[in-house]
């Protein structure tokens, strides 16, 4: 299956966009947010990854997630 839960990941996602949407929806973001929005990506990409795998496939589609 594809690969778990690396020690150090890096941000997939934009920290600055993700707190101007919040912040122009009228509400306010805290400083775990965009490390945990991250780590829910990588939960999500890993599924998918997975989901292709079983599949035997090596091209991960909009499908698998």
């Amino acid at each position: 299956m594809a690969k778990k839960k690396a020690k150090k990941r890096d941000t997939l996602v934009v920290g600055s966009k993700i707190k101007a949407y919040i912040k122009e929806n009228k509400f306010m973001c805290s400083g775990e947010l965009i490390e945990n929005l991250s780590n829910k990506v990588y939960d999500i990409l890993d599924d998918a990854m997975d989901r292709t795998e079983l599949n035997r496939r090596s091209t991960v589609r909009p499908q698998d997630l």
